[in-house]
Protein backbone atom coordinates (compact mmCIF):
# COMPACT_ATOMS: atom_id res chain seq x y z
CA UNK A 1 0.00 0.00 0.00
CA UNK A 2 3.08 2.53 0.65
CA UNK A 3 3.23 2.91 -3.18
CA UNK A 4 -0.21 4.22 -2.92
CA UNK A 5 -0.54 6.23 -0.19
CA UNK A 6 2.14 8.26 -1.45
CA UNK A 7 -0.37 9.54 -4.26
CA UNK A 8 -3.76 8.45 -2.79
CA UNK A 9 -4.80 9.32 0.75
CA UNK A 10 -8.34 8.78 1.17
CA UNK A 11 -10.85 7.31 -1.55
CA UNK A 12 -12.27 6.67 -4.42
CA UNK A 13 -15.29 7.26 -3.59
CA UNK A 14 -18.46 6.49 -5.68
CA UNK A 15 -20.73 9.72 -5.12
CA UNK A 16 -23.35 10.59 -7.62
CA UNK A 17 -24.74 8.57 -10.27
CA UNK A 18 -27.38 8.74 -12.76
CA UNK A 19 -27.82 6.66 -16.01
CA UNK A 20 -24.90 8.06 -17.70
CA UNK A 21 -22.47 9.84 -15.73
CA UNK A 22 -20.67 9.32 -12.28
CA UNK A 23 -19.15 11.76 -9.65
CA UNK A 24 -15.78 10.27 -8.16
CA UNK A 25 -13.80 12.33 -5.01
CA UNK A 26 -10.34 11.29 -4.22
CA UNK A 27 -8.50 13.22 -1.01
CA UNK A 28 -4.56 13.17 -2.99
CA UNK A 29 -0.80 13.40 -1.12
CA UNK A 30 -0.23 16.63 -2.88
CA UNK A 31 -1.43 18.53 -6.09
CA UNK A 32 -1.87 16.84 -8.52
CA UNK A 33 -4.06 15.26 -11.70
CA UNK A 34 -6.56 12.92 -11.14
CA UNK A 35 -7.90 10.87 -13.85
CA UNK A 36 -10.82 7.66 -14.41
CA UNK A 37 -11.09 5.65 -17.11
CA UNK A 38 -13.97 3.77 -17.73
CA UNK A 39 -14.55 1.25 -20.74
CA UNK A 40 -13.73 4.02 -23.14
CA UNK A 41 -14.75 6.97 -21.13
CA UNK A 42 -11.65 8.65 -19.64
CA UNK A 43 -11.84 12.32 -17.18
CA UNK A 44 -9.48 14.40 -15.54
CA UNK A 45 -10.09 16.81 -12.77
CA UNK A 46 -7.33 19.27 -11.19
CA UNK A 47 -6.74 19.18 -7.37
CA UNK A 48 -7.95 21.71 -4.93
CA UNK A 49 -6.41 22.57 -1.38
CA UNK A 50 -8.13 23.29 1.85
CA UNK A 51 -6.00 23.56 4.89
CA UNK A 52 -3.16 21.47 3.48
CA UNK A 53 -5.22 18.61 1.91
CA UNK A 54 -5.96 17.85 -1.65
CA UNK A 55 -8.55 17.09 -3.33
CA UNK A 56 -10.38 15.98 -7.08
CA UNK A 57 -14.02 15.86 -7.87
CA UNK A 58 -14.32 13.62 -11.38
CA UNK A 59 -17.11 13.48 -13.49
CA UNK A 60 -17.56 10.65 -16.07
CA UNK A 61 -20.10 10.88 -18.73
CA UNK A 62 -21.22 8.94 -21.56
CA UNK A 63 -21.86 5.71 -19.65
CA UNK A 64 -24.76 3.68 -20.87
CA UNK A 65 -27.96 3.43 -18.81
CA UNK A 66 -28.04 0.55 -16.72
CA UNK A 67 -24.28 -0.44 -17.37
CA UNK A 68 -21.72 -1.99 -14.73
CA UNK A 69 -18.10 -0.30 -16.28
CA UNK A 70 -15.01 -1.68 -14.28
CA UNK A 71 -12.85 1.73 -13.75
CA UNK A 72 -9.33 2.81 -12.56
CA UNK A 73 -8.04 5.88 -11.22
CA UNK A 74 -4.37 7.32 -11.60
CA UNK A 75 -2.73 10.16 -9.93
CA UNK A 76 -0.24 11.94 -12.42
CA UNK A 77 -0.39 9.05 -14.33
CA UNK A 78 0.16 6.32 -12.22
CA UNK A 79 -2.74 3.80 -11.34
CA UNK A 80 -3.67 3.86 -7.53
CA UNK A 81 -7.07 1.98 -7.54
CA UNK A 82 -7.39 -0.69 -7.15
CA UNK A 83 -4.62 -1.53 -5.44
CA UNK A 84 -2.31 -4.22 -6.62
CA UNK A 85 -2.95 -7.52 -4.58
CA UNK A 86 -5.80 -6.34 -3.72
CA UNK A 87 -8.53 -9.28 -2.13
CA UNK A 88 -11.75 -7.28 -3.91
CA UNK A 89 -13.29 -7.53 -6.75
CA UNK A 90 -12.67 -4.80 -9.47
CA UNK A 91 -14.76 -1.20 -8.39
CA UNK A 92 -17.23 -0.80 -10.84
CA UNK A 93 -19.76 2.08 -12.16
CA UNK A 94 -23.39 0.94 -12.34
CA UNK A 95 -25.44 3.38 -14.13
CA UNK A 96 -29.09 3.80 -13.21
CA UNK A 97 -31.41 1.65 -14.95
CA UNK A 98 -34.79 3.15 -15.19
CA UNK A 99 -36.64 -0.26 -15.91
CA UNK A 100 -35.24 -1.70 -13.12
CA UNK A 101 -36.62 -1.60 -9.60
CA UNK A 102 -34.44 0.67 -7.29
CA UNK A 103 -32.46 -1.07 -4.26
CA UNK A 104 -31.51 1.72 -1.41
CA UNK A 105 -29.53 0.82 1.56
CA UNK A 106 -29.58 2.93 4.54
CA UNK A 107 -28.45 3.16 7.96
CA UNK A 108 -26.28 5.73 10.44
CA UNK A 109 -24.26 6.21 13.71
CA UNK A 110 -21.09 4.02 13.13
CA UNK A 111 -18.04 4.92 14.52
CA UNK A 112 -14.59 4.03 13.83
CA UNK A 113 -12.72 1.29 15.88
CA UNK A 114 -10.76 -1.76 15.07
CA UNK A 115 -12.68 -4.46 14.10
CA UNK A 116 -11.36 -7.34 16.40
CA UNK A 117 -12.74 -8.68 20.12
CA UNK A 118 -12.13 -5.60 22.24
CA UNK A 119 -13.65 -3.60 19.26
CA UNK A 120 -17.01 -5.85 18.82
CA UNK A 121 -16.93 -6.42 22.64
CA UNK A 122 -17.23 -2.96 23.01
CA UNK A 123 -19.33 -1.72 19.87
CA UNK A 124 -20.62 -4.72 18.37
CA UNK A 125 -20.07 -5.81 14.74
CA UNK A 126 -20.33 -3.29 11.87
CA UNK A 127 -22.75 -4.18 10.08
CA UNK A 128 -21.64 -1.65 6.82
CA UNK A 129 -18.29 -3.86 6.90
CA UNK A 130 -20.51 -7.47 7.21
CA UNK A 131 -22.54 -5.87 4.06
CA UNK A 132 -19.79 -4.64 2.30
CA UNK A 133 -17.79 -8.15 3.26
CA UNK A 134 -21.16 -10.13 1.71
CA UNK A 135 -21.31 -8.37 -1.11
CA UNK A 136 -17.29 -9.25 -2.53
CA UNK A 137 -17.73 -12.56 -1.82
CA UNK A 138 -20.75 -12.97 -3.50
CA UNK A 139 -23.03 -13.83 -0.62
CA UNK A 140 -26.17 -13.43 -2.15
CA UNK A 141 -27.58 -9.68 -1.45
CA UNK A 142 -27.65 -7.76 -3.93
CA UNK A 143 -26.35 -4.64 -5.10
CA UNK A 144 -28.01 -1.55 -4.13
CA UNK A 145 -28.53 1.43 -6.40
CA UNK A 146 -27.62 3.60 -3.55
CA UNK A 147 -26.54 3.58 0.37
CA UNK A 148 -28.23 6.90 2.23
CA UNK A 149 -26.06 7.73 5.23
CA UNK A 150 -27.67 9.33 7.61
CA UNK A 151 -25.72 11.46 9.96
CA UNK A 152 -22.76 10.35 12.48
CA UNK A 153 -20.99 9.01 10.26
CA UNK A 154 -17.86 10.26 12.41
CA UNK A 155 -18.18 11.21 16.14
CA UNK A 156 -16.04 14.68 16.31
CA UNK A 157 -16.64 14.86 20.28
CA UNK A 158 -16.81 11.03 21.17
CA UNK A 159 -13.40 10.03 20.22
CA UNK A 160 -11.37 7.01 20.01
CA UNK A 161 -8.05 6.05 21.47
CA UNK A 162 -6.45 6.12 17.52
CA UNK A 163 -8.03 9.57 16.96
CA UNK A 164 -7.07 10.84 20.70
CA UNK A 165 -3.10 9.85 20.22
CA UNK A 166 -3.36 11.62 17.07
CA UNK A 167 -4.90 14.27 18.97
CA UNK A 168 -2.41 14.15 21.79
CA UNK A 169 0.23 13.99 19.30
CA UNK A 170 -0.61 17.98 18.24
CA UNK A 171 -1.74 19.30 20.98
CA UNK A 172 -2.59 19.07 24.62
CA UNK A 173 -5.62 17.54 25.69
CA UNK A 174 -5.90 19.37 29.09
CA UNK A 175 -7.06 22.30 27.41
CA UNK A 176 -9.88 22.91 26.27
CA UNK A 177 -11.51 21.41 24.18
CA UNK A 178 -9.42 18.45 25.11
CA UNK A 179 -10.45 14.84 23.58
CA UNK A 180 -12.58 16.68 21.01
CA UNK A 181 -11.75 17.88 17.91
CA UNK A 182 -11.09 21.35 17.38
CA UNK A 183 -9.52 21.99 13.71
CA UNK A 184 -9.68 20.59 10.18
CA UNK A 185 -6.85 18.91 10.53
CA UNK A 186 -8.18 16.94 13.23
CA UNK A 187 -11.37 16.05 10.90
CA UNK A 188 -9.13 15.08 7.85
CA UNK A 189 -7.33 12.37 10.13
CA UNK A 190 -11.16 11.32 11.68
CA UNK A 191 -12.29 10.95 8.23
CA UNK A 192 -9.20 9.03 6.83
CA UNK A 193 -10.09 6.61 10.11
CA UNK A 194 -13.92 6.48 9.35
CA UNK A 195 -13.51 6.05 5.54
CA UNK A 196 -9.89 3.86 5.21
CA UNK A 197 -10.55 0.39 6.55
CA UNK A 198 -10.02 -1.98 3.37
CA UNK A 199 -13.26 -3.45 2.93
CA UNK A 200 -15.78 -0.30 3.89
CA UNK A 201 -13.50 1.61 1.29
CA UNK A 202 -14.19 -0.98 -1.17
CA UNK A 203 -17.74 -0.35 -0.76
CA UNK A 204 -17.80 2.83 -0.67
CA UNK A 205 -15.40 3.04 -3.73
CA UNK A 206 -18.06 0.73 -5.75
CA UNK A 207 -21.45 1.43 -4.42
CA UNK A 208 -23.45 5.21 -4.89
CA UNK A 209 -23.69 7.39 -1.65
CA UNK A 210 -25.70 10.19 -0.34
CA UNK A 211 -25.02 11.97 3.16
CA UNK A 212 -26.53 14.30 5.35
CA UNK A 213 -24.90 15.29 8.86
CA UNK A 214 -26.27 14.82 12.45
CA UNK A 215 -25.30 16.20 15.76
CA UNK A 216 -21.88 14.11 16.37
CA UNK A 217 -20.66 15.15 12.94
CA UNK A 218 -20.22 18.27 14.74
CA UNK A 219 -21.30 17.63 18.75
CA UNK A 220 -23.65 16.46 20.66
CA UNK A 221 -26.90 17.85 20.96
CA UNK A 222 -26.07 20.35 18.18
CA UNK A 223 -28.25 23.22 17.89
CA UNK A 224 -31.40 21.82 20.62
CA UNK A 225 -31.58 25.13 22.13
CA UNK A 226 -30.88 28.76 21.81
CA UNK A 227 -29.50 28.41 25.31
CA UNK A 228 -27.24 25.84 24.20
CA UNK A 229 -25.90 27.94 21.35
CA UNK A 230 -25.13 30.85 23.65
CA UNK A 231 -22.96 28.16 25.78
CA UNK A 232 -21.24 27.05 22.74
CA UNK A 233 -20.53 30.75 21.87
CA UNK A 234 -19.07 31.24 25.36
CA UNK A 235 -16.67 28.64 24.65
CA UNK A 236 -13.05 29.56 23.41
CA UNK A 237 -12.83 26.94 20.64
CA UNK A 238 -16.60 26.61 19.18
CA UNK A 239 -16.36 28.94 16.51
CA UNK A 240 -12.78 26.82 15.25
CA UNK A 241 -15.24 23.85 15.73
CA UNK A 242 -18.01 24.85 13.96
CA UNK A 243 -16.47 26.36 11.11
CA UNK A 244 -13.65 23.24 10.74
CA UNK A 245 -16.82 20.87 10.97
CA UNK A 246 -18.95 22.65 8.25
CA UNK A 247 -16.24 22.79 6.14
CA UNK A 248 -14.60 19.43 5.68
CA UNK A 249 -18.06 18.31 5.43
CA UNK A 250 -18.39 20.47 2.39
CA UNK A 251 -15.37 19.01 0.97
CA UNK A 252 -15.82 14.87 2.72
CA UNK A 253 -19.89 14.79 2.14
CA UNK A 254 -21.87 17.53 0.72
CA UNK A 255 -19.75 18.15 -2.86
CA UNK A 256 -20.56 14.08 -3.88
CA UNK A 257 -24.11 14.89 -3.16
CA UNK A 258 -24.55 17.66 -5.59
CA UNK A 259 -25.47 16.11 -9.46
CA UNK A 260 -22.88 18.47 -11.83
CA UNK A 261 -25.61 20.66 -12.51
CA UNK A 262 -26.39 21.55 -9.09
CA UNK A 263 -22.60 21.55 -8.08
CA UNK A 264 -22.13 24.31 -10.89
CA UNK A 265 -24.57 26.35 -9.05
CA UNK A 266 -22.25 25.93 -6.31
CA UNK A 267 -20.45 29.55 -5.68
CA UNK A 268 -17.27 27.91 -4.00
CA UNK A 269 -17.22 25.22 -6.69
CA UNK A 270 -18.13 28.08 -9.86
CA UNK A 271 -14.62 29.25 -8.02
CA UNK A 272 -13.26 25.79 -8.32
CA UNK A 273 -14.16 25.00 -11.82
CA UNK A 274 -13.15 28.53 -13.14
CA UNK A 275 -9.26 27.81 -12.14
CA UNK A 276 -7.43 27.62 -15.16
CA UNK A 277 -4.20 28.57 -14.03
CA UNK A 278 -1.35 25.14 -13.83
CA UNK A 279 -1.28 26.30 -9.85
CA UNK A 280 -3.30 24.53 -7.58
CA UNK A 281 -6.08 26.73 -6.23
CA UNK A 282 -6.06 27.19 -2.68
CA UNK A 283 -9.98 27.49 -1.20
CA UNK A 284 -8.91 27.98 2.27
CA UNK A 285 -9.85 30.92 3.29
CA UNK A 286 -13.09 31.38 0.51
CA UNK A 287 -14.48 27.58 2.21
CA UNK A 288 -14.18 28.67 5.94
CA UNK A 289 -15.81 31.98 4.95
CA UNK A 290 -18.42 29.77 3.67
CA UNK A 291 -18.53 27.57 6.96
CA UNK A 292 -18.99 30.44 9.56
CA UNK A 293 -21.68 32.89 7.06
CA UNK A 294 -24.16 29.20 6.75
CA UNK A 295 -23.34 29.00 10.80
CA UNK A 296 -24.24 32.26 11.36
CA UNK A 297 -27.21 32.89 8.80
CA UNK A 298 -28.54 29.22 8.13
CA UNK A 299 -30.31 30.52 4.97
CA UNK A 300 -27.35 31.10 3.09
CA UNK A 301 -26.68 27.80 2.15
CA UNK A 302 -28.31 24.71 1.78
CA UNK A 303 -27.35 21.40 2.78
CA UNK A 304 -30.56 19.66 2.18
CA UNK A 305 -30.50 17.74 -1.51
CA UNK A 306 -33.10 15.87 -3.27
CA UNK A 307 -33.17 13.71 -6.44
CA UNK A 308 -35.75 11.44 -8.49
CA UNK A 309 -34.97 7.92 -9.83
CA UNK A 310 -37.48 8.10 -12.88
CA UNK A 311 -41.27 7.59 -11.86
CA UNK A 312 -40.29 5.06 -9.12
CA UNK A 313 -38.89 7.93 -6.04
CA UNK A 314 -37.98 10.97 -5.36
CA UNK A 315 -35.63 10.86 -2.41
CA UNK A 316 -35.37 14.30 -0.45
CA UNK A 317 -32.81 14.65 2.09
CA UNK A 318 -33.60 17.31 4.50
CA UNK A 319 -31.16 19.17 6.79
CA UNK A 320 -32.76 18.96 10.16
CA UNK A 321 -29.62 20.29 12.18
CA UNK A 322 -28.14 23.57 10.69
CA UNK A 323 -30.81 25.24 9.57
CA UNK A 324 -32.89 25.50 12.57
CA UNK A 325 -34.32 28.65 14.45
CA UNK A 326 -33.70 28.53 17.52
CA UNK A 327 -35.11 31.85 19.68
CA UNK A 328 -37.10 30.72 21.67
CA UNK A 329 -40.64 33.04 20.73
CA UNK A 330 -40.01 31.56 17.23
CA UNK A 331 -38.48 27.66 17.36
CA UNK A 332 -38.28 25.74 13.79
CA UNK A 333 -35.90 22.68 13.22
CA UNK A 334 -36.17 24.39 9.35
CA UNK A 335 -36.05 27.93 8.92
CA UNK A 336 -38.34 29.66 6.39
CA UNK A 337 -36.34 29.17 3.51
CA UNK A 338 -35.95 25.42 4.33
CA UNK A 339 -39.04 24.87 4.89
CA UNK A 340 -40.14 26.19 1.48
CA UNK A 341 -37.75 24.18 -0.32
CA UNK A 342 -39.25 21.31 1.17
CA UNK A 343 -42.56 22.36 0.32
CA UNK A 344 -41.60 22.54 -3.20
CA UNK A 345 -40.01 18.93 -3.43
CA UNK A 346 -42.37 16.90 -1.57
CA UNK A 347 -45.02 16.54 -4.77
CA UNK A 348 -46.59 13.23 -5.95
CA UNK A 349 -46.48 11.72 -9.56
CA UNK A 350 -44.10 9.25 -7.73
CA UNK A 351 -44.54 6.10 -7.01
CA UNK A 352 -43.07 6.61 -3.71
CA UNK A 353 -41.40 9.79 -1.87
CA UNK A 354 -38.69 8.78 0.40
CA UNK A 355 -37.38 11.69 2.83
CA UNK A 356 -34.13 11.53 4.26
CA UNK A 357 -33.62 12.86 7.15
CA UNK A 358 -31.12 11.78 10.60
CA UNK A 359 -34.01 12.66 13.19
CA UNK A 360 -36.86 10.26 13.10
CA UNK A 361 -39.78 12.33 12.13
CA UNK A 362 -41.92 9.71 14.23
CA UNK A 363 -40.72 8.43 17.10
CA UNK A 364 -42.41 6.05 19.12
CA UNK A 365 -45.51 8.10 20.87
CA UNK A 366 -43.90 8.12 24.35
CA UNK A 367 -40.94 9.24 23.49
CA UNK A 368 -42.45 12.19 21.19
CA UNK A 369 -44.89 13.23 23.45
CA UNK A 370 -42.13 13.43 26.47
CA UNK A 371 -39.97 15.95 23.80
CA UNK A 372 -43.21 17.80 23.28
CA UNK A 373 -44.17 18.16 26.57
CA UNK A 374 -40.48 19.55 27.27
CA UNK A 375 -40.46 21.84 24.14
CA UNK A 376 -44.06 23.87 26.04
CA UNK A 377 -42.56 23.46 29.59
CA UNK A 378 -39.30 25.15 28.22
CA UNK A 379 -41.63 27.65 26.21
CA UNK A 380 -43.03 28.95 29.50
CA UNK A 381 -46.55 27.29 29.24
CA UNK A 382 -45.89 25.64 33.64
CA UNK A 383 -43.96 29.01 34.14
CA UNK A 384 -40.27 30.09 34.59
CA UNK A 385 -39.09 27.83 37.00
CA UNK A 386 -40.42 25.07 35.52
CA UNK A 387 -39.08 26.06 31.64
CA UNK A 388 -35.62 26.81 33.20
CA UNK A 389 -35.94 22.66 34.58
CA UNK A 390 -37.23 22.15 31.25
CA UNK A 391 -33.85 23.56 29.68
CA UNK A 392 -31.56 21.08 31.78
CA UNK A 393 -33.76 18.69 30.92
CA UNK A 394 -33.68 19.32 27.38
CA UNK A 395 -29.95 18.85 27.53
CA UNK A 396 -29.75 16.28 29.58
CA UNK A 397 -31.81 13.68 27.65
CA UNK A 398 -31.27 14.51 24.11
CA UNK A 399 -34.49 16.17 23.46
CA UNK A 400 -34.21 18.02 20.17
CA UNK A 401 -36.18 15.26 17.65
CA UNK A 402 -38.46 16.71 15.36
CA UNK A 403 -40.98 15.96 18.15
CA UNK A 404 -39.41 18.79 20.16
CA UNK A 405 -39.94 21.38 17.24
CA UNK A 406 -43.61 21.11 17.44
CA UNK A 407 -44.41 23.86 14.89
CA UNK A 408 -42.45 22.54 12.36
CA UNK A 409 -43.45 18.70 12.92
CA UNK A 410 -47.02 20.06 12.00
CA UNK A 411 -46.27 21.73 9.12
CA UNK A 412 -44.21 18.82 7.51
CA UNK A 413 -47.15 16.66 9.11
CA UNK A 414 -49.54 18.87 6.33
CA UNK A 415 -47.27 18.35 3.91
CA UNK A 416 -47.43 14.57 4.40
CA UNK A 417 -50.89 14.95 4.12
CA UNK A 418 -51.30 16.49 1.13
CA UNK A 419 -48.70 14.42 -0.80
CA UNK A 420 -50.26 11.24 0.26
CA UNK A 421 -53.66 12.36 -0.27
CA UNK A 422 -53.18 13.12 -4.04
CA UNK A 423 -53.57 16.77 -3.06
CA UNK A 424 -50.18 17.51 -5.01
CA UNK A 425 -50.02 15.27 -8.30
CA UNK A 426 -50.72 11.65 -8.32
CA UNK A 427 -50.64 10.24 -4.59
CA UNK A 428 -47.94 8.08 -4.09
CA UNK A 429 -48.42 4.20 -2.63
CA UNK A 430 -46.61 5.47 0.15
CA UNK A 431 -44.33 7.88 2.06
CA UNK A 432 -41.44 6.57 3.82
CA UNK A 433 -39.60 9.08 6.56
CA UNK A 434 -35.86 6.68 6.71
CA UNK A 435 -33.86 8.04 9.29
CA UNK A 436 -31.21 6.90 12.03
CA UNK A 437 -29.84 8.94 15.32
CA UNK A 438 -31.74 6.97 18.13
CA UNK A 439 -29.33 3.69 18.38
CA UNK A 440 -32.08 1.84 17.61
CA UNK A 441 -34.20 0.82 14.78
CA UNK A 442 -38.54 0.21 14.42
CA UNK A 443 -40.99 0.78 11.65
CA UNK A 444 -44.17 3.44 12.45
CA UNK A 445 -47.19 3.63 10.54
CA UNK A 446 -49.18 7.13 10.55
CA UNK A 447 -52.63 8.22 9.38
CA UNK A 448 -54.69 11.15 8.96
CA UNK A 449 -56.04 11.91 12.49
CA UNK A 450 -59.81 11.86 12.28
CA UNK A 451 -60.31 14.47 15.25
CA UNK A 452 -58.39 17.18 13.67
CA UNK A 453 -58.61 16.36 9.82
CA UNK A 454 -60.95 15.44 6.98
CA UNK A 455 -57.98 14.29 4.77
CA UNK A 456 -58.05 10.67 3.02
CA UNK A 457 -54.84 9.27 2.01
CA UNK A 458 -54.90 5.54 -0.13
CA UNK A 459 -51.15 4.89 0.04
CA UNK A 460 -49.36 4.90 3.39
CA UNK A 461 -47.37 6.91 5.32
CA UNK A 462 -44.33 5.34 7.55
CA UNK A 463 -41.20 5.90 9.17
CA UNK A 464 -38.42 3.43 8.97
CA UNK A 465 -35.77 3.52 11.29
CA UNK A 466 -32.44 2.16 10.86
CA UNK A 467 -29.20 2.71 13.71
CA UNK A 468 -26.57 2.13 14.66
CA UNK A 469 -24.25 0.85 12.34
CA UNK A 470 -22.17 0.32 14.81
CA UNK A 471 -22.77 2.55 17.99
CA UNK A 472 -25.31 0.48 20.13
CA UNK A 473 -27.49 1.55 23.08
CA UNK A 474 -26.67 1.15 26.67
CA UNK A 475 -28.76 -1.13 28.07
CA UNK A 476 -30.22 0.41 30.48
CA UNK A 477 -31.74 2.84 27.28
CA UNK A 478 -32.63 -0.06 25.59
CA UNK A 479 -35.49 -0.96 28.37
CA UNK A 480 -36.31 2.77 28.50
CA UNK A 481 -37.39 2.57 24.62
CA UNK A 482 -38.92 -0.75 24.57
CA UNK A 483 -41.16 1.06 27.33
CA UNK A 484 -41.57 4.01 25.61
CA UNK A 485 -43.11 2.15 22.73
CA UNK A 486 -45.59 0.76 24.82
CA UNK A 487 -49.28 2.12 23.30
CA UNK A 488 -50.54 2.71 26.84
CA UNK A 489 -47.17 4.54 27.87
CA UNK A 490 -47.97 6.91 24.59
CA UNK A 491 -51.64 7.92 25.79
CA UNK A 492 -50.46 9.13 28.87
CA UNK A 493 -47.67 11.03 27.75
CA UNK A 494 -49.46 12.52 25.43
CA UNK A 495 -52.17 13.65 27.89
CA UNK A 496 -48.90 15.25 30.08
CA UNK A 497 -48.31 17.21 26.74
CA UNK A 498 -51.69 18.67 26.38
CA UNK A 499 -51.14 20.13 30.22
CA UNK A 500 -47.83 22.07 28.53
CA UNK A 501 -50.30 23.25 25.69
CA UNK A 502 -49.08 21.18 23.04
CA UNK A 503 -51.50 21.34 20.20
CA UNK A 504 -52.80 17.90 18.15
CA UNK A 505 -51.21 17.09 15.19
CA UNK A 506 -53.19 15.93 12.15
CA UNK A 507 -50.95 12.45 12.25
CA UNK A 508 -51.69 9.72 14.32
CA UNK A 509 -49.54 6.76 14.22
CA UNK A 510 -47.82 3.76 16.28
CA UNK A 511 -45.05 1.85 16.00
CA UNK A 512 -45.80 -1.68 13.98
CA UNK A 513 -42.13 -3.44 14.44
CA UNK A 514 -39.94 -3.01 16.62
CA UNK A 515 -37.39 -1.44 18.75
CA UNK A 516 -34.50 -3.53 17.68
CA UNK A 517 -31.17 -2.71 19.65
CA UNK A 518 -28.83 -4.24 16.57
CA UNK A 519 -26.15 -3.04 14.46
CA UNK A 520 -27.75 -3.14 11.43
CA UNK A 521 -27.69 -1.84 8.00
CA UNK A 522 -31.53 -1.57 6.30
CA UNK A 523 -32.24 -2.02 2.71
CA UNK A 524 -35.27 -0.83 0.76
CA UNK A 525 -36.48 -2.72 -2.24
CA UNK A 526 -39.55 -1.34 -4.88
CA UNK A 527 -41.17 -4.34 -5.62
CA UNK A 528 -42.48 -5.14 -9.13
CA UNK A 529 -46.12 -4.37 -7.75
CA UNK A 530 -45.44 -1.15 -6.17
CA UNK A 531 -45.08 -1.83 -2.80
CA UNK A 532 -42.17 -2.02 -0.37
CA UNK A 533 -39.70 -4.70 0.90
CA UNK A 534 -37.37 -3.27 3.99
CA UNK A 535 -34.81 -5.59 5.52
CA UNK A 536 -32.44 -5.39 8.25
CA UNK A 537 -29.14 -7.01 7.83
CA UNK A 538 -26.24 -7.46 10.78
CA UNK A 539 -22.93 -8.67 10.83
CA UNK A 540 -21.96 -12.11 12.86
CA UNK A 541 -19.09 -13.47 13.94
CA UNK A 542 -20.32 -16.44 16.00
CA UNK A 543 -18.14 -19.52 15.37
CA UNK A 544 -15.64 -17.08 13.22
CA UNK A 545 -12.97 -15.13 13.47
CA UNK A 546 -14.21 -11.42 15.40
CA UNK A 547 -12.99 -9.70 12.05
CA UNK A 548 -14.92 -12.15 9.78
CA UNK A 549 -18.63 -11.73 9.87
CA UNK A 550 -21.40 -12.83 7.85
CA UNK A 551 -24.73 -11.72 7.18
CA UNK A 552 -27.62 -12.63 9.47
CA UNK A 553 -31.20 -11.18 9.01
CA UNK A 554 -32.72 -9.21 11.81
CA UNK A 555 -36.48 -8.03 10.50
CA UNK A 556 -38.18 -8.02 7.14
CA UNK A 557 -40.98 -5.35 6.78
CA UNK A 558 -43.22 -5.75 3.36
CA UNK A 559 -45.49 -2.81 2.49
CA UNK A 560 -47.92 -4.17 0.42
CA UNK A 561 -49.19 -1.71 -2.45
CA UNK A 562 -52.03 -0.29 -3.11
CA UNK A 563 -53.68 -3.23 -5.71
CA UNK A 564 -52.44 -5.76 -2.73
CA UNK A 565 -53.07 -3.63 0.42
CA UNK A 566 -54.43 -5.68 3.31
CA UNK A 567 -58.26 -4.46 4.10
CA UNK A 568 -57.08 -2.52 7.41
CA UNK A 569 -54.22 -1.02 5.87
CA UNK A 570 -51.64 -2.10 7.65
CA UNK A 571 -48.52 -3.17 6.57
CA UNK A 572 -47.69 -7.20 6.25
CA UNK A 573 -44.98 -8.23 8.02
CA UNK A 574 -42.85 -11.36 8.40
Amino acid sequence: MGGTMDRLVLGPLLRYVDTDSATIWVETARAAEVSVSAGDQVATARTFAAHGHHYAVVEVTGLGEGTRTPYRVSVDGEQVWPEPGTPYPDPVIATLDSDQPLRLAFGSCRVSVPHDEDGNRAFGVDALRAFALDLARGGGEEWPDLVLFLGDQVYADETSDEMKEFIASRRSLDVPPGEELRDFEEYAHLYNLAWSEPANRWLLSTVPSAMIFDDHDIRDDWNTSWTWRREMEDTSWWRLRIVSGLGSYWVYQHLGNLSSAERAQDELWQQIAAHDQEDELDVTEALDALAERADRDPASYRWSHARDFGDQARLVVVDSRAARVLQPEDRSILDPGEMAWFDDQLQGGFDHVLIGTSLPFLLAPGLHFVEAFNEGVCSGAWGRLAARAGERMRQGMDMEHWAAFQQGFRDVAQLTLEVASGGRGRAPQSVVFLSGDVHHSYVASAWPDPDVTDTEIDGRILQATCSPIRNPLPRVMEHLTTWATNRRVGRTVQRLARSAKVPRSPLGWKVDRGPWYDNNLALLDVQPGGGLRIRWVAGDVSGRAPDDPTLREVAVVDVPGSATRRPDGQPASA
